[in-house]
């Protein structure tokens, strides 16, 4: 082999390895946490934001990522419990990690915000952004709202809003039956079922008014007949996950046919537990378009794309996509990933979701005003199902931002 050649070949090996250490790999990537439950009763429900985000993710780093930087989700198990998110919380902070995405209970969204709050006005510098994607007691953007908190899901007091006025139209129905889980949300809920039925429709009897240990009742059936025993012809319950499949599975022994005006009765088990008997009877309340009919291009490609990934698996929060690239065109605009700046650049943020809905992330207490479907279980002219059961939801009405909009009640105190 001639010198040349041989030199040659040094250059490109050299070349080669300089390459592949590691300052020449690509930048770090921009993790974000998720805290929620991955394992447990809730799992499923935890399990399913898990892909979703990793697939909203895996959408922006396709497009070029943030920053030249990569999105990486990395998930923390809190079991949904308070105590546990924040021993994961500390986690988060000790890593690094800027970002942290949490849903899945009130309560243990009250515990995260609570702690970030005092985390990053004693530590400023190293601070975190919590971002909540779906727990909906409306305090967390009310009284208890901070700088570092920011929500992307209609609060729980604009979602029975919309519940009642549908309830308010209808002339049958005489008597409900509250049913909820006993904790924040559950409360919140069952207060504003019983404040805004005495406004809009005061001839309606509350007939009962229960709230049952969140996660701890395999057995609705006490319950259920509870309900049929106090002569309800409709219920409102915010009930989720694992409760929400058992109070199905319950009803449906128990042959209670009375309408159901939920928050989270579709999807992770409960749309297969909920079957035929919930045709027609079944309402959800939910801050996007149901896909079902006519769903909107950008919506259904995207269910269609991760159902390709994830058969088994359902597009039931595409708020989570809303979420997570609000936060990427935040950390773009402030050029940064530090907390503060992020947290600025997503206050008064404008963003058109997959449903074709112009967002804005309201800068008086960080709460995303949207508009609000209310959709109906069936099985006619089904594109989406979910639970691969052959029911989904098809859309019933929909109320447009302005009028889904709540006043604020929030006393925000920027950091200097």
């Amino acid at each position: 082999m001639s010198k040349a050649k041989r030199g040659l070949i040094g250059v490109l090996v050299l070349a080669v390895v300089a390459w592949l250490a590691p300052g020449a790999m690509s930048a770090d990537p921009i993790r974000v946490a998720y805290i929620d439950p991955l394992s447990g009763p809730f799992a499923a429900t935890g399990e399913n934001g898990l892909k979703q985000f990793r697939y909203a993710a895996d959408q922006i780093n396709r497009a070029g990522g943030v920053l030249g930087r990569q999105v990486e989700i990395v998930p923390f198990d809190n079991k949904v419990s308070p105590q546990e998110s924040l021993i994961q919380l500390k986690k988060v902070i000790g890593d690094g990690i800027p970002f942290l995405f949490q849903g899945n209970s009130s309560g243990v969204a009250h515990a995260i915000s609570d702690a970030v709050q005092k985390h990053n006005e004693r530590n400023p510098g190293s601070r975190v952004l919590y971002l909540n994607y779906s727990a909906v007691d409306p305090a967390l953007t009310n009284e208890k709202c901070h700088f570092w908190h920011f929500r992307f899901d209609a609060h729980a007091d604009m979602k029975m809003a919309a519940l009642t006025d549908v309830i308010k139209a209808n002339a049958k129905i005489k008597k409900i039956y509250v049913i909820g889980q006993d904790y924040s949300f559950g409360k919140a809920v069952a207060d504003a079922a019983v404040k805004m039925l005495g406004q809009k429709r005061p001839d309606i009897q509350i007939v009962g008014n229960e709230l049952h240990p969140i996660g701890k009742v395999k057995d609705f059936s006490p319950y259920v007949q509870k309900i049929i025993a106090s002569g309800a012809d409709a219920v409102i319950t915010g009930n989720w996950g694992a409760d929400m499949v058992n109070l199905a599975k319950a009803a449906n022994d128990g042959g209670l046919k009375v309408p159901f005006y939920t928050y989270y009765a579709a999807s992770d088990g409960v749309t297969a537990a909920i079957g035929a008997a919930g045709v027609d009877r079944i309402r959800l309340v939910h801050e996007s378009h149901p896909g079902n009919p006519d769903a909107p291009k950008p919506l259904a490609d995207h269910i269609a794309g991760y159902k390709k990934l994830h058969a088994n698996n359902d597009i039931n929060q595409a708020r989570i996509h809303t979420a997570l690239n609000m936060l990427a065109l935040a950390v773009k605009k402030a050029g940064s990933t530090d907390a503060d700046k992020v947290a600025a650049a997503l206050e008064g943020m404008e963003w058109t979701n997959l449903s074709g809905d112009h967002v804005v992330m309201r800068p008086d207490d960080h709460q995303l005003l949207m508009p609000i479907y209310i959709s109906v279980h069936t099985n006619k002219g089904i594109k989406f199902d979910y639970d691969n059961s052959g029911f989904g939801l098809s859309l019933e009405s929909k109320i447009e931002r302005d009028k889904a909009t709540l006043p604020a009640a929030c006393t925000m105190k920027r950091p200097s």
